[in-house]
Parts: structure tokens; sequence; C-alpha cells
């Protein structure tokens, strides 16, 4: 028996822009008479054709958890309605081997005039489950999704909230054998995304599969194994998702290294880790003179996901005032109890009472800290300033 829960091969999905598509018999007659008659109603006639997905190929391996990532605009959801059969592809196939749960959008799969007990059984029978079976979960889901009052109530009266958290705990609990979620948890509350992600990874313990689409990078480093990188509706790297996860954060660079502003990162300790009490040193290097004066420099510190850690700042500071007549940055970073994560720098350059920069390097990739334990300042909801020293040459 095969181990594949999913594979896409050569999978592809265009859409034709500026072409009017029918909505009923009217339209397309009315259209079809206006046609004769020489009148287009403002419209050209001429479609272009845009590929949302284009030469797709994966598998995933059943009891795997894999993230799929990418910008806003990159294909993600078009390819998850197309595994979740709510769209035809283009060209290409795909192959399921299970029965599929998705959650795309807030209320997807219920009908709104369905109270939320009869919504649970409609997507049990859907699934093509037994009503015994439903009914053996039933407590469970509702006690999962927090709607206890409201069971009995049309969904049309639920918040977006409360359709999502019924919906997840429908989806997750139905035992599917390939869940698949969409970017829709970000609409829950906080504690409400951590049961979620606790639910996934109980599923993916039962030997299940998830396809799991977020702009959250910590929770899909945390949940998913495997990453699927997309990038304007093609593949941009796909493995293991400590790799795929940094390639993708590295891609977002809106980079301008034109300028010759260079920036070498280097651990100090003997081990080439980032220990605790240790400290980092970050050179930031560029030509003399190429910037006039009134340049600021600024620097900042963050976690994969995005939590800022440290930000600096040379605005009125005086020992910066003539930051045009020198060429190079050195810091010394202290870590005192960093979060056990992968880090990244920005640094920026720019004048006085402007918005954009003259010279900006993004993601720039740092050594992971150590794996010791480290308490990090993110639980106690404070912010620690570290061990800081900076200097101008």
């Amino acid at each position: 028996m095969s181990d594949i829960a999913v594979r896409v091969e050569n999978l592809g999905k265009c859409y034709q822009i500026g072409h009017a598509k029918s909505g009923d018999f009217r339209e397309s007659f009315d259209s079809w008479i206006n046609k004769l008659r020489g009148i287009n109603n403002g419209q050209t006639g001429e479609s272009k054709e845009f590929w949302a997905l284009k030469d797709i190929d994966f598998e995933i391996k059943k009891g795997e958890a894999v993230g799929i990532i990418g910008s806003n605009g990159a294909g993600k959801s078009t390819l998850l309605k197309i595994l979740s059969r709510i769209t035809e592809p283009t060209k290409g196939r795909f192959e399921i081997n299970g029965r599929v749960s998705s959650l795309l959008e807030v209320g997807t799969g219920f009908h709104p005039e369905l109270s939320g007990r009869e919504n649970i059984y409609l997507n049990g029978t859907i699934l093509g489950m037994k009503r015994r079976e439903i009914k053996a979960k039933f407590d469970e889901i509702v006690a999962f999704s927090g709607v206890e009052k409201f069971i009995d109530i049309p969904v049309k009266h639920y918040s977006s909230g409360m359709k999502v958290r019924l919906a997840f705990a429908v989806a997750a609990h139905l035992e599917p054998e390939i869940l698949i979620i969409d970017e829709v948890l970000a609409v829950g509350d906080a504690e409400f995304q951590k049961k979620s992600l606790g639910k996934m990874e109980e599923v993916t313990g039962k030997g299940r599969t998830v396809l799991f689409v977020s702009h959250n990078m910590g929770a899909v480093r945390d949940l998913c194994s495997k990453g699927v990188f997309l990038s304007k509706g093609t593949i941009s790297q796909q493995g293991e998702m400590s790799k795929v996860l940094s390639d993708y954060v590295n891609s977002e660079a809106k980079i301008n290294k034109e300028g010759g502003v260079v920036v070498n990162v280097s651990p100090l300790d003997k081990e080439g880790k980032w220990l605790k009490g240790t400290f980092l040193k970050v050179e930031v290097e560029w030509a003399r003179n190429l910037f006039q004066e009134g340049i600021n420099f600024d620097f900042s510190m963050r976690t994969v996901d995005r939590v800022k850690l440290f930000a600096f700042s040379s605005e009125k500071r005086p020992d910066f005032k003539d930051l045009h007549k020198r060429s190079k940055i050195t810091l010394l970073i202290e870590n005192i109890g960093y979060v056990n994560n992968e880090l990244f720098i920005d640094v920026g350059f720019k004048y006085v009472n402007k918005d954009s920069y003259e010279a900006l390097i993004l993601n720039e990739q740092l050594i992971t800290p150590s794996k010791e334990k480290i308490e990090s300042f993110l639980r106690r909801d404070i912010l620690v300033v570290p061990g800081f020293q900076y200097i101008i040459e």
C-alpha cells in the first residue's frame, strides 16, 4: 500500500483576465445579441492569461505536516482550493489518498440558515461518516469550539471568530485522513490559535496528514517538518521546513546593495555558537563619501516570525553627526537571554526628514543561538535591552 497522501504533477491554473464570465442564460443571450449588433457594452473582447499556478510538482507522505508559504498572491489558496476539489486545475493532475477535510475561508461548508448543531451533522455526512460516528464526537466538538450557548442558533448570526472556532473543531475532530487549513485561524483569538495548533500536532501524531497555510512563521515552524515555498505561482523551494523558511524570509528582503553597503555577522565564541553571555559582532561597511551630511543609521534584530527584539537608531546621537565622513560601524551585541530561534537583522541608512531609505538590507540571517535552556523575555512581556556597544570608523 502506498505511503503517499498527496501527489501533485505538473499542476497549473490559468485565469482569463478581461474576459466577461457569463452569469446566467439571459446575460449570455444579451451578450450574443449585442455582439451581432456590434455593441460591446464597454468590453474589448480581449483577454489575457494569468497563471495563478504553473508547473507544480510535489509529494506528501502520510502523517506529514507540510507548511505552504509565500507572499500574498503566490498561489497558496488556489492550490488548496484545487486539492479540496473546489476548483479544477487548467492542466496537470493530482492524487489524494484519503478522506479530506478543509478549512479555507470563514464559514466554508456551513449553511447559514442551519444551526451549529445541524451544520456539524451536515459536515460529518459530507465526509461520509455515519450519524452514530458524528454523535460520538459531537460533545467534544462543541466543547473545543466554545460555542455551547449558541449551538442551536443559526450560523448566520455567529461572529467570524465563532464560525472559525466551530469550523475548525468540526474539521479536526471528524477524523479526516488529510486536514487542509488556510490562513483562517488568524481570525481566532490567541488562546484558540494555541489550542488549534495543539490539535493539529495531535492529528499528525495519529498518522494523519496536514497541509497548513499561514503567514505566522512561528506556527509554521513549530507544526511542520516539511515546507513548500510558492513564489508567483511556481515552487521556489521545497524540502525541510527550516531551509524553506529561511529561503522565504530572505526572499522577502528589499535589498539595495548597489550603494556599496555590506553586512558581515560573526559569533565570537570558539564553538561557533552565540552562547548566553557572549557577544555577536555585526560589521557594517560602505564606501567612504557614499552618503551626504544628515545621514542616519538604523539597526534592528528580530525573530523569524517578526517579533522585534532590539532596535537602535543613530538619530539625535551626537557621536554619529559626522557619519557621512565614516565608512564602517561595528556593533557588539550581548546574548543575555534571547529566544532559542533563528534571528535576523535589518540595516538601513536614511536622511533626516525622509521616509525612504538610501540603502536597506533586510533579513540578514544571524547565527542560531545555543540550544542550551535560555529563558525568553517574550514569556515575561518585558523588553530586555542587550549589552550593546558600537565603534564608528
